[in-house]
This record gives structure tokens, sequence and C-alpha cells, in this order.
């Protein structure tokens, strides 16, 4: 559109018409959507390496899962000051210092010299993916005009699942050229090391493209860069703006806000009694995760060897698991907002416990010359598939959106750091403990999720109320 052309009419329905440079705008959100899909991309890719690094090193179950879950120390760890880091130095410098540490992960990963520095490589993993959880949806927030500020930001949960099935397809790739050994010689390298490797590509292109994309406006003014910011309001908003008053109302929000503290989320007059709410809150994320989601995307290619699934056929059947986790988020993000957050978490609940449940059963039979009945075999197969999608279309989406709107204004900061945090934890002991638990009983582990996953649904039922089409000043 040329300097002399009118800003666009709204529609017919009323809606306000995309701005003058969606295309710039969509480019924007996409550039920054790629920190979400290296968190997906580095949080999955280690699934193809599982089993060579318990043959290389070996080691057993408990050290093993001591390597796969340390990621997540340092997800915490990155998640908890990335906010801060962001306010001081800026959004754009925040997204490539999660870059580079994330190039430094994948080439320390592909060439560790013994099993310590892989460890140590993952934690720096981690603490980028903390990075890129946090940076990213408060960056696509700050520059995504209001009235796309919903779809733009479900960018970065599509980035996320992309990143997974992108993962799974490398891996399968490596190893075919590595004639299906996990171990198998690529280039001087084993086929797991590469897999670990390539995730320099996206990391690159992820710290190339911040580049391209300009500072938030929100930290532009916090810094007095007023002109600047007026710069980039004009590049993603209708030409009908008035950029002094976005401007001011800008600063106007940011001087009124009350920034929560973990003091605020105690019940009045007591010291160390959380409010209900966040309880809740910590809540979903902890259920979130004891239904062992993670299991499918960090061990499932180990998962399926281990009842006789060659490894071939077990990374094509994590692919096809991260498929059905990209088609279930995206059923959940078209019906969030149509039939509600909580009919859709108790939907997922019942789905996600009648598949585990049939995943215990499976696993529950004797293994015939070290691979699973055909029958259990194939149930376990279907059951794996449709928990995904059962967890995709509801917990994997509604947990966030829940906790982005359940919260009062006053506590909603600081009550979804505590949310978030517990949700990394409850991530860790899942991680941990699935390899010695399997060791123990696969079946038993299963039920132990079945278990989890119909906790889950009183739980909704009674404590959680429905966020759809409530302000969120109307909270608490």
């Amino acid at each position: 559109m040329t300097s002399t052309e009118q800003a666009p009419p709204p529609s017919s329905e009323g809606r306000p018409a995309p701005p003058e440079h969606i295309g710039h705008i969509i480019f924007i959100t996409a550039s920054a959507a790629m920190g979400g899909f290296l968190f997906g991309y580095d949080s999955s890719v280690i699934n193809g390496a599982v089993e060579a690094i318990r043959d290389r090193y070996d080691i057993g179950s408990a050290a093993l899962a001591q390597v796969i879950a340390i990621a997540l120390i340092g997800c915490a760890i990155g998640a908890a000051t990335a906010g801060r880091i962001a306010d001081r130095i800026g959004r754009i410098h925040c997204m490539r210092i999660a870059a580079v540490l994330f190039t430094i992960s994948a080439v320390g990963s592909a060439l560790p010299f013994a099993l310590w520095d892989l460890a140590f490589w993952r934690i720096i993993g981690g603490f980028a993916i903390g990075m890129a959880s946090v940076i990213g949806p408060a960056y696509i927030a700050e520059v995504a005009p209001a009235a796309y500020r919903g779809r733009l930001g479900s960018f970065q949960q599509a980035a996320i699942v992309i990143g997974i099935a992108i993962s799974q397809l490398v891996n399968y790739g490596i190893l075919q050229l590595a004639d299906g050994d996990q171990r198998g010689k690529i280039g001087g390298l084993e086929a797991w090391q590469w897999m670990l490797g390539v995730m320099v590509v996206p990391a690159l292109l992820y710290g190339l493209l911040s580049f391209a994309i300009p500072e938030s406006p929100r930290f532009l003014i916090s810094v007095g860069r007023i002109d600047r910011a007026k710069e980039v309001l004009a590049e993603v908003e209708s030409k009908d703006v008035d950029l002094d008053q976005r401007v001011a109302e800008i600063d106007r929000a940011m001087r009124s806000e009350h920034k929560s503290t973990f003091k605020d989320l105690m019940v009045p007059g007591t010291r160390f009694r959380l409010l209900p709410i966040v309880w809740v809150g910590i809540g979903l994320s902890v259920f979130q995760q004891l239904v062992g989601i993670n299991v499918a995307f960090y061990y499932s290619a180990t998962l399926w060897q281990s009842v006789g699934i060659d490894p071939s056929s077990s990374f094509f059947y994590s692919f096809t698991t991260s498929i059905v986790n990209i088609v279930g988020t995206v059923i959940a993000m078209v019906l969030v907002d149509r039939v509600g957050r909580k009919p859709l978490a108790l939907v997922g609940s019942c789905g996600m416990a009648v598949a585990l449940a049939f995943e215990a059963w499976a696993f529950s039979a004797d293994l015939v010359d070290g691979k699973l009945p055909t029958t259990q075999g194939a149930v376990a197969l279907v059951a794996a598939h449709v928990f995904v999608l059962f967890f995709a279309l509801s917990w994997g989406v509604v947990v966030w959106v829940f906790l982005g709107e359940m919260f009062p204004n006053r506590i909603r900061a600081a009550a979804l750091g505590v949310a978030a945090s517990a949700q990394w934890i409850a991530n860790w002991a899942i991680t941990a403990s699935f390899p010695s638990l399997a060791d123990w009983n696969l079946s038993g582990t299963y039920v132990i999720y079945t278990v989890f996953a119909v906790l889950s649904i009183p739980f909704v039922l009674r404590f959680v109320k429905e966020t759809k089409g409530k302000a969120l000043e109307e909270m608490g």
C-alpha cells in the first residue's frame, strides 16, 4: 500500500480490518516464534539419542534419566531469569543470547568428551529453552496489534509442536543414513551425535532473524527511545492510529502496573498459606505433567525398542506421534474459544485415562521372542497415539490459556511464575523417574499415569472455573 492510500475499513462483521503491514507483522511474529521451534526441537531431539548414550557410556537407567532430565534444571533457571534480562537489555538481545546458547549446546552435545560434559551442555540448552519459553510470548504480545494478539500469540505453541515433529523427522532421516544403527558412523561421528548437532542450523537461523525484526516498543519506551518506538508502532499498527497517543497509553500502563511479589500470593494475615486460586494453578500445571506426556517425547523410541520394535520403526512411530500432536494442537486452537477451556480439559482427561489404561494393559503382556504379542503391540501403538491426541487437544493448550487468564490482575505475574515453576518440577520428576520405573514394571508405570489422568477429572470439576468470555478484570 502506498503512502497516499487510506487504511482499509472495518470488515462487514464489524471486526477491525487487518493492518496495512500484516505480512510484515506475521514475519516478525514467526521470527520470534523460532524460539518456540527451538524449544520443541531441543526438548525432544534427545529422544533419538537415549539408547546410544546408554550404550556408549555403559550407564544404568538412573544415571541415564539424570542426563536426560538435567536439561530441565536449566529450563527452570532460564525461565526464572529471562524476564529480568529482557527488561534490562531488551527482548531482541535476550533472543540473541538464547540463540547463542542453543548453538553452543548443540555443538557441545554433539562432541562430548564424557558423560559429565554432555550433561553440562544439556543444562546450557535447557537454559536457552527456558529463556525462549518466556521471551517469545512476551515479545509477540508486545508487538502484535490488539485485535490479532490471540491468533499471533498461537504462533508460539504451533512452533513448539512443529519443532517436536521436525526433530523426530530429522532423527529418523539420520538413522536411515546410519543403516538403522544409532551408533552407526556418518562422516566420522555417530548417528546420535548428528541428531544432537543438527540443531545448530535452526539456532543460527533464529540468531540471524533476530537482526531482521525490531525491538519491542514497550521496551523502547521504558528506556526513553520514544522516536524509535513510534517507528516500530508505525510498522505494526494501522495508519489511522495516533502514535503519540499509543506511546502515552503504553507509558501510562507501565507506570500504573503493580509488580506482584510472592508475598501477594499469600492469604491475608498469614505467611505461608497460598491463596486457593494459586493452588488451583499449581494443580493444573502438575496434572499436565503427571499424566506422563513427556515420556512420549523424551523416551518413545526407547519405549518401543524395549517391547521389541526395531530402531527404525520406533523412530518412525515417534515422528507419527509428533504429527498427531500437531493435529491435536490445531484442534484445540480452533475449539478453545468456541466450546470453552473446562469442557476441553474434561474431554482430554477422559480420553487420556482410557488410552493410558489400554497402554497399561498392553504392556502387561509377557514378551514373546523379545516382542509384545501382535494384539497387545497394535493396541499399545494405537493407544499411544490416541493419548497424545487427547492431550494435545486439551491439556497441552488449555492449561496455558487457564494460567494466563485465571489469576486476578494484581497477582497474575507472580502466580503464573509459581505455576510455571511447579510445571518444570513435575516435568523433571516424570522425566527422571521413567527409566527406573520402566525397569521396575512398565505396565505399572502406565497405571500410575492413568490414575493421575483419572484424578484430574474431579479436580477440574471441583476447583477449576471456566474463563471463556470473561474479562481479565473479572478473575479472582
